[in-house]
């Protein structure tokens, strides 16, 4: 009997001594990356006195809904020289006579029409290539046709976020709020991704950047052969194409609350799974080195939920360890996330933090591990 004691005592040791090293992990995580974003000052740019010429390029496939609704918000921005580029990716609706509309009340629209036997062989990415062939300016601004600007200050915060140096800049795209848990967890893991990605690229080590809300230079485009080294996977004209040519010094951020792009969320569970299948797709082949970071962060956390689990039904007569553990973490959540998520413009998901942060885990880790290898069919 004190043999069997003593060896549940062993074990207790080492499962609390794993959950200790996770929690390390996550703290590292919390504390000293996305801390970055926390204490980040957020200014704006619109006082920037750049009037450099932009172009910003929309790639639309059976838009019209979407281009009736939001591409007014883009072509009555507030600057003085931009154009905006809609590539119609052969549409089979009626986006086609739409743009035709908006090109009369318009003369800063161009569209760019692809053909039926052009789109049957090619993805995004060709589509995209085509309108950045077309754009006159240097400077680029990519965003969705089911996208809006928060404000008519967009163009200026982006433009003005370009200093010396400068080839690329992040922009930050929220969902808009709806009611139900999905909406939630599709909010908390835009914000998550951003809350990465942002922080990570204060530290200059730039991984992705989403392509509702991003620019760059067309030379750096063009520099960098465009998407040739991943024209392959059928998602990723945004974040692989951050991850091959982002630098330690050539990206900065534009997250001022009129630099923000809402976007609309997935309604059904199994269009936001679609969604989360093909971004899953795209990550293999980002550097090994961001491959091991993101790798960490979320196996170290998806793990720590596990082993919390396991200790508290395993030893339950030491619950207390196990419970302070948690609530160690989450209070460290709490303190740095406050901050972020008021940048992010999510701070009513703060009080739904216990729940979002374990579902978001559980169901990122699975979504990925079904579905990283899985041939990628539309964009």
């Amino acid at each position: 009997m004190m043999n069997i004691d003593l060896q549940n005592i062993e074990i207790s040791y080492v499962l609390y001594a794993v959950l200790g090293i996770l929690l390390l992990i996550q703290l590292y995580y919390i504390l000293f990356v996305y801390s970055k974003l926390a204490l980040h000052k957020v200014k704006s740019f619109q006082q920037s006195t750049t009037t450099t010429p932009l172009s910003v390029i929309i790639c639309a496939h059976n838009e019209e809904q979407n281009l009736k609704q939001f591409l007014p918000s883009v072509l009555n921005q507030d600057y003085p020289d931009f154009e905006v580029i809609v590539v119609n990716d052969y549409s089979t609706d009626e986006t086609k006579w739409i743009l035709e509309d908006f090109k009369r009340q318009y003369s800063n629209l161009y569209v760019v029409d692809i053909k039926e036997h052009i789109r049957l062989k090619n993805s995004k990415k060709f589509a995209l290539t085509l309108g950045i062939k077309a754009a006159k300016n240097e400077i680029l601004i990519m965003t969705d046709a089911d996208c809006e600007p928060q404000s008519n200050q967009w163009l200026k915060e982006i433009a003005g976020a370009y200093a010396e140096g400068t080839e690329l800049v992040l922009g930050y795209s929220p969902y808009f709020k709806k009611s139900g848990f999905l909406n939630k967890l599709i909010r908390f893991e835009t914000a998550h991704t951003a809350m990465s990605y942002l922080s990570y690229a204060l530290k200059r080590n730039a991984y992705m950047g989403v392509g509702r809300n991003l620019s760059y230079l067309k030379s750096l485009f063009f520099k960098g052969k465009g998407f040739n080294a991943h024209m392959h996977i059928k998602s990723g004209d945004d974040d692989l194409f951050v991850n091959q040519n982002a630098t330690r010094h050539n990206v900065k951020i534009a997250i001022y609350p009129d630099a923000h792009v809402y976007s609309k969320p997935k309604e059904t569970w199994k269009s936001y799974y679609k969604q989360k299948a093909r971004h899953a797709g795209a990550s293999v082949i980002y550097k090994k080195t961001h491959q091991r970071m993101l790798g960490t962060q979320l196996i170290s956390a998806f793990a720590f939920y596990i082993m919390l689990i396991t200790c508290l039904v395993c030893f339950p007569s030491l619950w207390y360890i196990g419970l302070g553990v948690f609530f160690l973490r989450y209070i460290c959540q709490l303190i740095v996330f406050s901050s972020i998520y008021k940048k992010l413009a999510v701070r009513d998901l703060l009080v739904w933090l216990l729940v979002l942060d374990v579902f978001y885990y559980f169901y990122i880790c699975l979504n990925g591990l079904f579905n990283r290898k899985k041939k990628q069919k539309s964009w």
